[in-house]
């Protein structure tokens, strides 16, 4: 039986109705550009991560890039991050002018470790941006704590962590603002691209609502230079659907990563870890292994797909040669590169496909075991 990496399909199967009706409500209005559910998103939004405000934006890029923008970092200041997330999040930061500065992380939650945020901070430092990674928050208290000690700005990469809590608060809603992603595979996910910001100021609303559509105060008037940054009113309508199913997906999730820990506990593998007081919601299942590359080439001769989230480090990636970093400087980040694998993870997937993953893991690691027990 093949096991896909993700299912839209399933997911759209059980909401088909609601989709239709909803698609159908804007078509028939004939708003598209901004209109009452783009209103109404952003509001149930931020309601839902505990926020006072949601802008809804084009993608998750240009949700980092405009918060960047709204808080006026630009050349010559530095903003820090994790080393082992999506480029886009060191993209956002150069593409206002400013210096990523690439930090190590913890590798028993792969998220940014805040010792190694202490020790980068300069007189340049303007930001920290840790990522919620996986679906697992970062650790914010102490994040937030070097933040006010030095009197700087945290803005939460949530891309792949929508619903998460970290002690009782949603991502979200605990730095000074957050971005997330609506791609289509996201545990919230539109039927295109598509994004947002939380925050809880007022004056950062309207500087963002400005920004992401052309830096307008009226119709042809302008106070800034902005840009066309605009969540359509198409794609609210879906995101409004999809939020009223978010929590118990997300619980399926949760479900399905239990399967998984139950299955691979006698695999010797490396299982995720949940930080202590946090609600992990496992936008993907990342296990750790050394032969990475051959339970992959297995499971795929298998008919079962997986990922790998993120084999080159920011510091590594060509396009941020210009940064200096060199192989040896984040070594927590270098070994998972190496090590990490995600597996199938939806809410739809069935106990016995994980059974399946996880038997596959388990034969090719069994008819391995004296070359892997020779080779250490």
């Amino acid at each position: 039986m093949k096991v896909p990496f993700v299912d839209l399909r399933a997911q759209y199967a059980g909401i088909e109705h609601e989709i239709a009706e909803a698609m159908q409500r804007v078509l028939a209005s004939s708003s598209f550009v901004g209109g009452p559910d783009l209103d109404a998103f952003e509001e149930e939004f931020a309601a839902y991560c505990g926020a006072r405000h949601a802008i809804g934006v084009a993608n998750g890029t240009d949700a980092l890039h405009l918060t960047l923008r709204a808080f006026d970092i630009g050349p010559g200041d530095e903003v820090i991050t994790a080393a082992n997330t999506f480029i886009a999040t060191a993209a956002a930061i150069e593409m206002v002018g400013a210096r990523p500065v690439l930090v190590d992380v913890d590798p028993e939650t792969h998220t940014i470790d805040p010792i190694h945020i202490g020790a980068a901070i300069t007189p340049r430092t303007r930001a920290i941006v840790p990522v919620h990674l996986y679906g697992q928050p970062a650790d914010m208290d102490p994040i937030m704590a070097i933040a006010e000690r030095y009197g700087l700005i945290v803005i939460e990469d949530a891309a792949q962590a929508h619903g998460a809590e970290y002690r009782g608060r949603r991502v979200g809603s605990i730095g000074h603002a957050a971005c997330f992603s609506f791609y289509p595979a996201k545990n919230l996910g539109a039927y295109g691209d598509g994004g947002a910001i939380t925050t809880n100021d007022s004056a950062l609303l309207s500087a963002m609502q400005r920004l992401r559509d052309h830096g307008r105060t009226s119709k042809y008037e302008h106070a800034t230079i902005g840009y066309n940054s605009r969540l359509d009113n198409l794609q609210a309508a879906v995101l409004r659907v999809k939020l009223r199913h978010l929590d118990d997906w997300n619980r399926q999730r949760r479900q399905v990563a239990a399967w998984y820990a139950e299955a691979l506990a006698d695999t010797g593998v490396g299982i995720p870890a949940v930080r202590r007081g946090s609600t992990h919601v496992y936008h993907l299942f990342v296990i750790t292994a050394p032969d990475r590359e051959v339970l992959a080439a297995r499971l795929r001769e298998e008919g079962i797909a997986t990922g790998i989230h993120y084999p080159l480090p920011l510091h590594l990636q060509p396009a941020l040669r210009h940064l200096r970093y060199r192989l040896g400087q984040m070594p927590n980040t270098e070994l998972e590169a190496v090590e990490i694998l995600s597996l199938p993870m939806y809410p739809e997937l069935a106990r016995e496909q994980v059974e399946q993953v996880a038997g596959v893991i388990r034969a090719t690691r069994t008819s391995r075991a004296p070359a892997m027990a020779a080779a250490m």
